[in-house]
């Protein structure tokens, strides 16, 4: 097909605002240079040219060649163009041109355009919190009134009246975060949309991000070799070993798909990474400035609103349609203003504070609302523990913690690399923006929706456990808090070990040296997790801590796996160069790798000796790690008492062996001289650790790293993979399978159905987790999945996690409801990944139950109590039970991110009615359910009611948990990736 001069010199034009500019000349003029419509097109237009081009593998911008080649490639895609051109005819102008100003540099010249909040001249603005006005920029610069409406922007600046009446908006983040966990099965799900297109007969290369993805490989590499100089390197040879396919994998989506930038493995945790080299803060593409933001697979993206960047978790479909360019519906949050003043305390931590706020938010009341701190208290806190509290956004409930940016923001982007140009950019755009806090000028009154406040200085040292995040303990409370938890009913704070058990000592050879366990013994001791190991203070403390105890003669017992797991090579480096690393090696805490271990459950084995004592006695054996879950069943199966702690006390009580100890009045151990070493002897003060982060945190350090992380590492560089943009699927994978999700679809969506006759799979109590619901740790010999994985050639060494094949859909069905520590009311008490096949009374596995039921043709459903669906935002929680038939959950109330889940799976979340549950209304799970919903999707509303009917007669009103219209529209497609695909073929 022929193009005339103009059309090809407008085409050409429109290519070169891709790379350099986002304003169009010509008939394109008046367009907005961001409107998503817009730049959908322009991106997928741009893709379908360089396609097959290779792109830069550091990079997120296209390599473009030739004039020549690119007029070749443009011709190639003709009919793409006369789409483009026609959807260009048919739009209207942005409705906040207007306000379009130019953001001018102070020695001439302008460092781009933004939309202004200012020249809204609403008085209205100058009291929304700063975590609304960013959802705010986002919807005045995105409103094309089509997907983001002028009546959207009037919400938000409205918030005061509107956000109480849950009303619902759009959001487009600035870009997506990806770990490897989650990140595999989205670029599963994003090869299988190409192969769906495909099939439908549409174009493939619609499947592409349309916001730069970032995908950090962290959660893979397992504490296998500890307390060796080279555990970092054998750790990541096993890693390699284990994962080479999904890390060949990984690498093949970062060149088929554009706009991916995959970080190898051995870089550092995700959220450390995201902090300290990823975030922008503002974003200055092609001469338009906009916050940062992002929304991430991992519950703990929330660390980055430490940075004044917002960010929170969502579930993988979700940040799948935000990639293709699907804006976010959701409700507009209430916003919880939480005073800090004063300032801590000697010898107390950032990871104090933050279990201190978590139960106070806990307490509050916070779920799908957003928190923002301030006060004079903000200047007492350095960006690290800024971080760390905005880490633990899902253990206290937000959507996310925000700390506004102000002149701490400013200084630690100068400590980690950012230059000073580049700063002076971010400062003069929020400034002009009003998004930037200076507490040096009077301070306008904001408005939120209730206050709390906190003053630093009653801040004391704590843990949390033994197996929830916000049970926090005192740690002069601690010993008598541990005895009581022997004594109580099995719970959440409760073993139900009989007095005369409960002094049991287990005598045991570790290696030929005598050795033994108490309950409360500490067998894993780690260093680990985003929550604490971007923090120096924390970090350099433990150091400090290992140093004092060496040098009085203190030494953590042999059998205690201890590991240190830094967020990035920074961490390294400083406590290397403060010579601190030397005393944590003598004290069992040497580098084991670079990633998230044993907060996930990577912890590896424990010695066989140490093993055989828990297990054969009846042990009730602690962790202690400076994570942020401790959930049952997650840190090790064996470990029953799981404490959240700093790094400093993750040391001392490695130190003492036990979390059965009183610091203040017990002593810790014996020193060299004979004499006892306390707590207080080896714990370093405030001015301590302040002198060791001053002479050793040095900015060179931070660019050196990232550096490095660009070049990749020789294990990963020697990876092949092919290049073809569609992935040919091998039926013999155990990691890699091509899922079910779209082998039937068809452009028709099916429609709303109800649930009829379902029988119940499981019945729950309270807190069921997506860790219940999903493992991401090790795969037990006995279950469905090791049948699976043995039948196919897998011996149990290779086995790994749950969480590193969740690009397996055959193995994740089978792993899901299989946590070992499981309670289903079915089994009468009985704990295990087992149910009740109740039209037989055989007692069977949980997927063989669900594959007995979907075989006969049944439905299922799962009743649960409060907060079902809590901790970390993970999508195979609600693939899982969608792959085995589950149709309904019936709970007390829901995790937000999960939520949203099981409706992008198509599955019905319902609510009891405020004073029910399954107990109260006497339901057993041995009934039979039909819940009334209506079949036409234009009759139901978000949050009506619906009768739900048994087989012997109960009937109950339940309250449907679809909160948005979006959400309606997805369930109506059966969930929303088969929305999008129908979405994109339309456009």
């Amino acid at each position: 097909m022929a193009f005339s001069s103009s059309a090809s010199s407008s085409l050409l034009r429109a290519y070169s605002s891709y790379s350099r500019t986002r304003f169009f000349h010509s008939s394109f003029r008046n367009l907005s240079p961001t409107s998503p419509s817009l730049l959908n097109h322009q991106r997928s237009l741009a893709s379908a040219a360089v396609r097959s081009f290779q792109c830069p593998r550091w990079s997120h911008r296209l390599d473009w060649s030739s004039p020549l080649s690119l007029r070749a490639q443009i011709r190639a895609v003709s009919p793409v163009i006369e789409r483009f051109e026609r959807t260009f005819a048919t739009m209207a102008e942005h409705h906040f041109k207007a306000v379009l100003k130019s953001l001018p540099k102070p020695g001439g010249g302008e460092y781009g355009k933004f939309y202004s909040l200012p020249a809204l001249n609403d008085p209205r603005i100058d009291k929304l919190p700063y975590s609304i006005r960013i959802l705010l920029e986002s919807a005045v610069r995105n409103c094309d009134n089509f997907q983001t409406k002028k009546e959207d922007v009037e919400k938000i600046i409205d918030w005061e009246n509107s956000s109480p009446k849950q009303v619902e908006i759009p959001f487009k983040p600035a870009r997506v975060l990806l770990q490897d966990f989650t990140g595999v099965p989205a670029v599963v799900d994003l090869a299988c949309m190409r192969d769906a297109m495909h099939k439908l007969g549409s174009d493939t290369s619609k499947i592409n991000p349309l916001v730069p993805v970032d995908l950090v490989i962290d959660h893979s590499v397992q504490v296998d070799v500890t307390r060796s100089e080279n555990a970092v390197q054998a750790n990541m040879e096993l890693e390699f070993q284990r994962n080479k396919e999904r890390f060949s994998f990984l690498k093949w989506g970062s060149t088929a798909f554009h706009n991916m930038l995959v970080v190898p493995p051995g870089s550092g945790i995700v959220h450390q990474v995201n902090l300290e080299y990823l975030g922008r803060v503002v974003f200055n593409t092609n001469g338009m400035l906009y916050p940062d933001s992002v929304v991430g697979t991992d519950s703990h993206t929330t660390m980055i609103d430490g940075l004044g960047v917002a960010g929170w978790g969502v579930g993988g479909i979700e940040a799948e349609a935000a990639m293709l360019g699907q804006p976010m519906s959701m409700v507009l949050p209430g916003v919880v203003g939480f005073k800090l003043s004063g300032k801590l305390g000697n010898g107390v931590t950032a990871t104090d504070l933050v279990l201190t706020v978590t139960q106070m938010l806990r307490k509050h009341g916070v779920v799908g609302k957003f928190v923002e701190f301030y006060g004079d208290g903000m200047g007492e806190l350095s960006l690290a523990d800024r971080a760390t509290i905005a880490n633990m956004s899902p253990e206290y409930g937000a959507t996310m913690g925000f700390f506004p940016v102000d002149h701490v923001t400013l200084q630690y982007l100068k400590l980690t690399g950012r230059s000073d140009e580049t700063v002076a950019m971010i400062e003069s755009y929020l400034r002009a923006n009003k998004m930037f806090v200076d507490y040096n000028e009077p301070q306008q009154e904001r408005v939120y929706s209730s206050y709390l406040e906190l003053n630093l200085a009653e801040v004391e040292p704590c843990i949390s456990g033994p197996k929830r995040p916000h049970d926090r303990v005192s740690l002069r409370e601690m010993k008598s808090d541990w005895n009581s938890c022997l004594n109580n009913k099995v719970g959440f704070k409760g073993f139900a070990v009989p007095k005369e058990a409960q002094g049991k000592v287990v005598k045991f050879f570790f290696h030929g040296q005598p050795a033994e366990l108490r309950h409360g013994g500490v067998v894993i001791a780690a260093i680990t997790s985003c929550t604490n190991t971007s923090n120096p203070s924390v970090m350099l403390g433990a150091g400090l801590v290992a140093k004092k105890a060496c040098e009085l003669g203190l030494q953590v017992k042999p059998w205690i796996k201890t590991s240190l797991a830094p967020g990035s090579g920074v961490v390294t480096k400083y406590l290397l160069q403060s010579g601190l690393q030397e005393y944590l090696n003598k004290q069992g805490f040497h580098i084991v790798g670079y990633g998230c271990t044993t907060c996930i459950g990577n912890s590896g084995e424990l010695d066989e000796s140490v093993a055989t004592a828990i297990s054969e006695n009846d042990i009730i054996a602690s962790a202690v790690l400076s994570g942020n879950r401790n959930f049952e069943g997650r840190v090790h199966a064996l470990t029953r008492a799981n404490y959240l702690a700093s790094p400093p006390l993750v040391v001392a009580y490695a130190l003492a062996g036990t979390v059965d100890i009183d610091f203040d009045k017990e002593p810790i151990g014996t020193g060299k001289d004979g004499r006892s070493v306390y707590f207080k002897d080896i714990w370093p003060s405030n001015e301590e650790i302040a002198e060791a982060v001053h002479s050793s945190v040095l900015p060179d350090m931070f660019k050196s790293t990232y550096e490095a992380i660009t070049k990749g590492n020789p294990m990963w560089n020697q990876l092949s993979v092919p290049s073809s943009t569609m992935y040919s699927w091998d039926p013999n994978s155990t990691y890699i399978h091509e899922p079910p999700y779209f082998k039937n679809m068809t452009m028709e969506p099916p429609g709303a159905n109800g649930v009829k006759d379902a029988y119940c799979l499981l019945n729950f109590g309270d807190s069921i987790t997506t860790d219940h619901i999903s493992p991401a740790g090790s795969i037990h010999k006995d279950s469905p999945t090791a049948k699976y994985l043995l039948d196919r050639g897998v011996e149990r060494k290779d086995f790994n996690s749950y969480g590193s094949r969740r690009g397996n859909d055959e193995v994740m069905a089978r792993g899901t409801f299989a946590n070992i520590r499981l309670v289903n009311k079915l089994l009468n008490g009985e704990v295990g990944p087992r149910t009740i096949h109740v039209p037989t009374g055989e007692k069977l596995y949980i997927f063989e139950a669900a594959m007995r039921y979907k075989d006969a043709g049944y439905d299922t459903i799962v009743l649960a109590g409060a907060e079902y669906g809590s901790g970390s935002s993970r999508d195979w929680a609600a693939k899982g039970p969608m792959l085995l038939g589950v149709k309904a959950v019936i709970a007390k109330s829901f995790e937000r991110i999960h939520r949203s889940n099981l409706v992008g799976m198509g599955i019905i979340p319902l609510c009891f009615k405020s004073g029910e549950d399954a107990d109260t209304l006497g339901l057993t799970g041995h009934e039979r359910y039909t819940i009334d919903l209506p079949s036409n999707i234009t009759d139901i509303r978000p949050g009506q009611d619906v009768t739900v009917t048994t087989d012997n007669g109960k009937s109950f009103t339940c309250t449907v948990r679809f909160d948005t219209e979006v959400e309606l529209v997805y369930f109506n497609n059966g969930g929303i990736l088969p929305y999008v695909i129908r979405n994109l073929i339309k456009q």
